[in-house]
């Protein structure tokens, strides 16, 4: 189950959750690390990391992860593209949802696909 995320609508939705996973590939190997992030102007600020800038110089596609910040809650997923700065990692989204699976859902799911008793509007 996803619920898409407006871009003006993603500040409020990160007032919920704590660190990001990074994840970024060499284009072979995905590679993932934790960090603390900062949503600044609608760009992401990430600690640089080594084998995180080493990625995104030939791979700039990231996606962002912020685990559900209760059980069973959902996951807020950012796709973007990352720039390196040599002192941080600067993230612009993409796209952005809130994901958990169906069977995570408080009761049950509407026939035909609809979300209407699992779904968080932002």
């Amino acid at each position: 189950m996803s619920i898409k995320v407006d871009p003006d609508g993603l500040s409020a939705a990160l007032a919920d959750y704590g660190s990001a996973h990074v994840l970024s590939t060499d284009g072979s190997q995905v590679r993932t690390v934790c960090a603390d992030v900062d949503l600044v102007d609608g760009v992401f600020h990430v600690p640089w990391s080594k084998s995180t800038a080493r990625n995104i110089g030939g791979h700039p596609t990231v996606t962002l992860l912020f685990p559900p910040p209760q059980h069973h809650g959902y996951s807020l997923i950012v796709d973007g593209t990352a720039d390196d700065t040599g002192e941080e990692l600067l993230v612009t989204p993409t796209n952005a949802v809130l994901h958990r699976p169906a069977s995570h859902a408080d009761g049950p799911i509407a026939p035909g696909g609809a979300c209407e008793h699992d779904c968080r509007h932002i």
